[in-house]
């Protein structure tokens, strides 16, 4: 048996302690591998000889115990057998276990600066008040903690930093004190790590206090986890070298300072693990407040990028391509609670993405060229579109700040990307841009649908900002002018609570419903070249059901649909009339609308060219038009 070199072998050995002794064997592991893979004097005959090379090749001791074994009569067959084997994952060598006396940290020793817990329990109850994102992460420490056995801190590597601990020959007591802790602190301080390291025996630590003769000094070098660990208390503690984080009060719910810890998953047993432990033990809590978790990059294909495979995408590809934020946006558009899918062609779909909402914000810095900030309607005397956006405003303000509370990226990026596409550009401004391009500036509506493009913009601006940081950036300076402050010095827009109408949104849901159907209907029409543009369509809506027919009355139907004309009719539909399942109760006849078509908003009417002055257009454009005109 090899109680030394494995685990099963040496919690046999160490539960046979007894036995061994009755039986008259030393209980004591021998150590028989030294550091350098070589064999030591405990195995007689064999002193020197190499189990693995410096290069992490296979040594001759292997061959020469074998001929031992033969020579003494002592072997019946050899054989070769292919198993697994435990390797370095650097260097791809084979890796011996080895038995050797470490330092450790006790996690169960009561400890009355701890107020009689151990470090185990103050640990355990750091974990409870420390928010973890996602909340699985919480388990997966607490587990980790609760199973994990003394805490061993020293390695053997040729470089770290040094324990810088005495210990009295003969007993392995550590010496304490005071004096000797001064002068090692004063070199440290003064020539870094290596002056524990420049000293055989620590002479210029020890005297004039102690004979150097009495004591060992130990050369061992702390576990890098546990140099990690101590992150906390240089960082978040030091006012000389960090003045901008050290003390920092962070005014959040409750009026509590706010500490987040961000990395991979697998620091739940790495930099988390130990920061926790260590900010325990000296200070009896945790360091942070917050530990969120991501996961990692696989390829498209669902495998681990490797530069040797070579399907490694870097970040500056990228950038270089595509720009930051689009990297920015793919990154808080992914949920990155569990491993993320990464490559070509999923960039290519975040590009597209960031291209549509870049184009909904030029559209509004375009139309808010118009805007005068004196021309403003009161919001009890808007149009009901008008406020039914605003109530969308109102309602996705509160989506986003909850969602931005509890770090869902993805939440803000989703919730934007359906506000900006499906209810701004492909509803809210589809249909107002007839008021906005042709009706005259002192016209309400007109004045009403700017005030509201203003809100809309000064709100997705600040919320796209911690995403797309630059794009915003030049958005809002485009707005308001490069005087202007960072919209990185902005906090989330307030939105009035009295913008929410909950009422308004039921009628406005049952309008887009009939919408739809108009849509739809109208498109089969383009499909078979009755009409080209929306506007060149005379539509006849036939509503049954009686609460949509109650919710689009009074409304201007030709306006919401984008047609130049709209009637709703009551009673049954005829026959081939356009239908959709999923709205019940609502169906559309479309046909190309009479009357010319107006040069300058395109609709079609019997009105045109009844000003003189203007024979092109409809007589709404020339009332506009001679309104403009003089100014």
């Amino acid at each position: 048996t090899a109680p030394g070199h494995g685990r099963e072998d040496f919690d046999i050995w160490t539960a046979s302690t007894r036995l061994l002794q009755q039986r008259g064997i030393d209980p004591a592991i021998p150590y028989t591998v030294d550091e350098h893979g070589a064999y030591t004097t405990d195995a007689p005959g064999f002193t020197g000889e190499r189990v693995i090379t410096d290069k992490g090749e296979k040594g001759k001791a292997n061959d020469a115990v074998i001929k031992a074994l033969a020579d003494a009569g002592m072997i019946i067959a050899r054989g070769r057998l292919k198993h697994q084997y435990p390797h370095s994952w650097r260097s791809k060598k084979p890796v011996i276990f080895r038995n050797t006396p470490q330092w450790f940290i006790h996690m169960d020793t009561k400890i009355a600066a701890l107020g009689d817990l151990s470090l185990r329990d103050v640990s355990l109850r750091s974990i409870k008040e420390t928010e973890w994102v996602p909340p699985t992460g919480e388990n997966r420490i607490r587990g980790m903690i609760e199973a994990k056995p003394d805490w061993v801190i020293s390695r053997q590597r040729a470089w770290g930093v040094p324990i810088t601990v005495f210990v009295r020959k003969g007993t392995n007591d550590v010496l304490v004190d005071a004096r000797v802790n001064k002068r090692i602190y004063d070199a440290m301080h003064a020539e870094g790590a290596d002056a524990w390291f420049a000293d055989a025996d620590g002479a210029r630590f020890l005297k004039p206090d102690f004979d150097p003769n009495d004591f060992e000094k130990v050369n061992d070098v702390l576990d890098v986890w546990f140099d990690s660990g101590s992150t906390h208390t240089y960082v978040l503690e030091d006012k000389d070298h960090f003045p901008g984080l050290a003390g920092i009060k962070r005014k959040v719910a409750g009026g509590r300072d706010r500490v987040m810890y961000l990395e991979g998953s697998d620091q739940h047993r790495g930099w988390f693990h130990s920061s926790l432990i260590e900010s325990s033990g000296t200070r009896g809590h945790a360091p942070f407040d917050v530990v969120l978790t991501h996961g990692f990059i696989l390829d498209e294909k669902l495998e681990k990028m490797s530069k040797s495979v070579g399907n490694v995408v870097t970040p500056q590809d990228v950038m270089k391509n595509f720009g930051a934020d689009i990297l920015r946006l793919w990154v808080a558009s992914s949920d990155t609670t569990g491993d993320v899918r990464f490559g070509a062609g999923i960039v290519q779909a975040a590009s597209e993405a960031y291209r549509k909402t870049r184009n909904t914000l030029r559209w509004m810095l375009g139309t808010l060229a118009h805007f005068d900030p004196k021309a403003t309607v009161a919001h009890e005397s808007m149009p009901e579109l008008e406020r039914y956006m605003l109530h969308q405003l109102a309602v996705l303000d509160g989506e986003i700040r909850e969602a931005y509370r509890t770090y869902n990226y993805a939440k803000v990026v989703s919730a934007l990307a359906q506000f900006m596409n499906t209810d701004l550009s492909a509803f809210y401004f589809d249909i107002r841009k007839d008021a906005l391009y042709c009706e005259a500036p002192s016209n309400q509506k007109r004045r009403a649908a700017l005030q509201t493009v203003e809100h809309i913009f000064r709100c997705t601006t600040v919320w796209l900002a911690p995403i797309l940081s630059f794009t915003a950036e030049e958005a809002w300076l485009s707005r308001y002018g490069q005087a202007a402050a960072s919209v990185h010095l902005e906090v989330l827009p307030e939105v009035p609570a009295a913008w929410r109408d909950d009422a308004l949104d039921a009628k406005w849901e049952k309008v887009r419903r009939v919408r739809r159907v108009v849509t739809g209907a109208l498109e089969v029409e383009r499909a078979n070249k009755t009409i080209g543009a929306s506007l060149e369509a005379n539509t006849d809506i036939y509503i049954a059901d009686a609460a949509l027919a109650e919710a689009v009355k009074g409304l201007d139907v030709a306006e919401i649909a984008i047609t130049s004309v709209a009637t709703v009719k009551t009673g049954a539909s005829p026959a081939g009339a356009f239908t959709m399942a999923d709205v019940a109760g609502v169906a559309v006849v479309a046909k190309r609308a009479e009357g010319k078509k107006c040069a300058r908003s395109w609709h079609y009417t019997n009105d045109v060219g009844s000003d003189a002055k203007y024979p092109d257009l409809s007589a709404r454009d020339a009332a506009v038009m001679r309104e403009i005109e003089p100014a």
